[in-house]
């Protein structure tokens, strides 16, 4: 009895090793039949499988092509799978299911092989990529990569995109996206100005009320719009107090898992030009207008009976540009508590922007144990993302006309603007890709859209992890983009 446990239990690790490694339907096709015991089918197989883990050791990135040859022969009978190819199964959206948008509890699904083009534009382009894949680097550092023909809806190639990667900047997208597909195209950012009291002989008995609306792009002449206002109104003197509303999002001044020495604006909603300190300018310029003479900073929430007067508004492309353009992360993390704060509750925190994000990637069938969203920025030390979760985003951007259509103008473009102004400047890569750049220490990272010599668009993302040096990650992501882009 104790050896039959014995040899069960062993049979059950060694069906989850190979569901790890993706090799139990290769097994169950090669030893199952009606007949046999699972612990008796499992010793003849020992060799068969140390041989299987090798090849799997030593096979190279994914290429369509030989997989599908290998899957087709596995199905046919006996013979073995091609030396140094593994079959992989894909985790991605079917090409019929994005244009409807997908349910939020359906499901990904796998691809077709038999949908990878053919052509000669693209069999050049994954012999060019697999001849990248050759560099020495990888023997002591990480990387990810996956290229996904949009136009021909189908995968062209794959190496490590399913690990779980730091994605650094290229989180930014996901945050983009999210926002796009929650807050909607037309969202305004909202700094507002309200009074609760009676004007009397051009006195406010009363108390005046500015909430903050974590807007990075507030100046000194929206503060003066607001301060115009009370004039407008008919207010020359405010008898209550001045009271600052941040309630939009927690105290907390830093993002989770950031370092201590990042040099990061604290994240209040009571921004003034980029930084903290909306209370201070706002109160010195009601004491400069003789509308008070108050100096002490009061915090309260606006009551729901308080009259709005002014509103002083950004819209959501306003923000993506400089934010996308420029790797901003004070701008993303605006972005990622704006729609943490549309869950209704106060002083909204970084657990609820996640969730949001999350229900976005759920919607558009990404499994939740496959990534981690710790901020919108990729700053923090807990983000973890898999190139293919990056691609998928950036499909489903593509596939909806109302989100790519801002998320692409914000979009850095080599050799031309924003942080890909001084890379890949000449030949057919200048002014054709369109990437979202990412780098922190040890990280390098770049996905978004280009078109291939055959006029169709791609959309790609390469993580570089490992590295000791920036250029390291940046030269191979230039490499892999010229690859695609030549003919």
């Amino acid at each position: 009895m104790n050896n039959a446990c014995g040899r069960m239990a062993q049979t059950f690790r060694m069906i989850k090793w190979m569901v790890r490694i993706k090799l139990l339907p290769t097994y169950l096709l090669a030893t199952f039949s009606p007949t046999k015991n699972i612990a008796h089918c499992m010793k003849p197989y020992k060799k068969l499988f140390a041989a299987a883990l090798l090849a799997v050791a030593s096979a190279g990135p994914f290429l369509p092509t030989e997989v599908a040859a290998a899957t087709s022969n596995a199905l046919a009978g006996p013979s073995s799978m091609p030396a140094g190819v593994s079959f992989v199964a894909r985790d991605t959206i079917a090409p019929d299911t994005l244009p409807d948008m997908l349910s939020s509890d359906q499901s990904a699904i796998t691809p077709t092989l038999s949908s990878i083009p053919n052509d000669s534009t693209t069999a050049a382009i994954v012999k060019r990529l697999q001849a990248l894949m050759e560099n020495t680097i990888f023997d002591r550092t990480q990387v990810g990569i996956y290229v996904y023909d949009l136009t021909a809806d189908a995968p062209i190639f794959a190496h490590g995109e399913h690990q779980q990667l730091r994605p650094a900047s290229c989180e930014k997208l996901v945050t983009a996206i999210s926002a796009l597909y929650h807050l909607g195209t037309d969202y305004r950012y909202a700094t507002t100005l309200s009074i609760d009291g009676e004007i009397t002989d051009s006195v406010l008995h009363g108390d005046v009320y500015l909430r903050g609306g974590f807007d990075p792009l507030f100046d000194r002449s929206d503060l003066l719009q607001l301060v115009d206002a009370l004039h407008s109104n008919g207010i020359r003197h405010i008898a209550g107090h001045v009271y600052f509303d941040r309630s939009l999002k927690d105290t907390t001044a830093m993002g989770w898992g950031w370092c201590w020495d990042d040099d990061t604006t604290p994240l209040t909603p009571l921004l003034y030009e980029r930084r903290a300190g909306l209370e201070k300018h706002f109160l010195a310029a009601l004491r400069q207008d003789s509308l008070c003479d108050a100096s002490e900073i009061r915090y309260a929430e606006t009551p729901r009976r308080a009259v709005s007067l002014a509103q002083r508004m950004h819209t959501i492309d306003q923000i993506l540009l400089p934010m996308m353009k420029k790797s901003d992360n004070l701008f993303a993390e605006s972005l990622f508590y704006q729609m943490a704060a549309q869950s209704g509750h106060p002083y909204a925190n970084h657990k609820r922007g996640s969730r949001l994000v999350s229900q976005f990637l759920g919607h558009i069938g990404i499994s939740s144990t496959t990534y981690q969203v710790a901020d919108g920025s990729g700053l923090s030390l807990y983000n973890y993302l898999t190139p293919q979760l990056l691609v998928t985003a950036l499909r489903y951007a593509y596939r909806d006309e109302r989100i790519y259509r801002h998320l692409l103008p914000s979009l850095p473009i080599a050799g031309e603007d924003g942080t890909l102004q001084r890379r890949m400047t000449s030949g057919a890569v200048r002014g054709n890709v369109r990437a979202k750049t990412g780098t922190v220490e040890g990280v390098s990272s770049l996905a978004g859209y280009l078109t291939a010599p055959n006029g169709h668009t791609f959309c790609f993302a390469i993580i570089n992890q490992g590295i000791r040096h920036t250029s390291t990650g940046r030269n191979f992501q230039d490499r892999v983009c010229r690859a695609m882009t030549e003919e």
